[in-house]
């Protein structure tokens, strides 16, 4: 089924009876021909979480006017919402440092179209992966980071983002932590790809920690980027059987490819909205 005009809502708030008839209704009221529902209960935290896709050919409501009709309903239920239309595509900036392999893939998958957004530049502290950027036409901005500097940097890297009208960041292997006050203005709007199975060996190489732990998997995690590094709450994870006969090299050479592939899906369903964040965890929505 075609989603090319298509709306999307989230929605969370504490579980009740009645919720899901509630919203059913309130789009049929306006003709909406739902594509895709799912919905998630969390009874220990006595949440409600949900995604309804709907159709927007016939659909009666402006969507102008969407929040105004529907306010009433979040209030009564204390939702908490957001809506998202498919004909507006999000804008994302990534971020990178020297090692380039999650940047070639997602600049790979959004070139053939897998990543339905724009990337309106790239931001970089070092000048390897320019050509990369150049091959497809994305402007690709260099700002040293030091630790003698790292305010202004991030103050130019903010203006940047903001002329861009940036509403995703990607750090596809950016080595750099970001400050408090950057990640608050994107709140579950940066994503990371980190080389290793988190909470286990977060920090600096992990792989090395992994061999020397003598550890029989590997794997790599996307999450959101909170003022904790690397406890943002966790999109996605991937596992990769090793033996005693693989090396350092070999670990970080098969870790490239959990991350490309771990980074690209966390990167895909954020763009499709399929996210919900709640208590530092996700809800993945099929």
């Amino acid at each position: 089924m075609s989603n090319k005009h298509s709306a999307t809502l989230l929605i969370s708030c504490p579980d009740s009876q009645g919720l899901v008839a509630a919203i059913a209704n309130f789009l049929l009221t306006y003709n909406a021909n739902i594509q895709h529902a799912d919905q998630h209960q969390d009874p220990v935290e006595g949440l409600f979480l949900m995604r309804v896709q709907w159709d927007l050919a016939g659909f009666s409501l402006p969507m102008d006017n969407f929040s105004a009709a529907f306010a009433p309903i979040a209030e009564k239920y204390n939702m908490q919402w957001e809506v998202s239309l498919s004909v507006r595509k999000p804008r994302m900036a990534i971020f990178v440092s020297k090692y380039e392999h999650c940047l070639v893939d997602l600049l790979h998958r959004w070139s053939i179209g897998e990543l339905d957004c724009d990337i309106p530049l790239i931001i970089s502290n070092h000048d390897d992966c320019r050509r990369l950027a150049e091959f497809h036409g994305i402007p690709y901005h260099v700002i040293a980071v030091n630790k003698d500097n790292k305010a202004q940097a991030e103050a130019q890297q903010w203006d940047l983002l903001q002329a861009a009208e940036v509403d995703l960041i990607v750090l596809a292997r950016y080595m750099q932590v970001l400050s408090h006050k950057f990640v608050e203005r994107y709140p579950h709007r940066v994503i990371n790809i980190h080389h290793s199975f988190l909470p286990a060996f977060d920090g600096a190489k992990p792989y090395h920690r992994a061999f020397a732990r003598g550890v029989k998997l590997i794997g790599a995690t996307s999450h959101y980027v909170t003022e904790i590094l690397d406890d943002g709450p966790i999109i996605e994870q991937e596992v990769m059987r090793i033996s005693h006969r693989d090396d350092v090299e070999d670990l970080i050479q098969k870790g490239r490819d959990l991350e490309r592939v771990v980074l690209s899906r966390a990167v895909r369903w954020h763009l499709e909205n399929r996210i919900l964040a709640y208590n530092n965890k996700t809800v993945i929505f099929d």
